[in-house]
């Protein structure tokens, strides 16, 4: 699926999505795993659903907001505090934000990018 078209039914917490290990030198812990659909690019804007299975990996953030739908999860900033996430979470990210993502339970969000 490449466009939310109106009226169109996404289950969101359950559709299946195809993994890949992270790259190397983002892994701090575990051998994690990515996997996201987008499901609407419109504007410079996307919309999608991504999920990281358990292990620990940094990143360098777009300017997102996300909802996790399932799975636990910590998130420390590199210049500010640490967050734990787990189901109805909301965050917002901004581009540039430095993270460590320390997955527990594999976390599923769906995000606006």
């Amino acid at each position: 699926m490449t466009a939310l078209e109106p009226g169109v039914l996404v289950r969101a917490a359950a559709v299946a999505l195809e993994h890949e290990p992270l790259p190397a030198d983002q892994v701090r812990a575990g051998e994690p795993t990515t996997g996201m659909l987008v499901l609407d690019e419109r504007d410079g804007h996307e919309i999608g659903v991504w999920e990281m299975t358990p292990g620990s990996a940094t990143d360098t953030e777009v300017d997102e907001v996300f909802v996790v739908l399932a799975g636990r999860a910590t998130v420390s900033f590199e210049d500010g505090p640490e967050i734990d996430l787990g189901p109805g979470s909301v965050v917002r990210l901004t581009d540039g934000m430095r993270t460590t993502w320390t997955v527990h339970e594999t976390l599923r969000k769906v995000y606006l990018a």
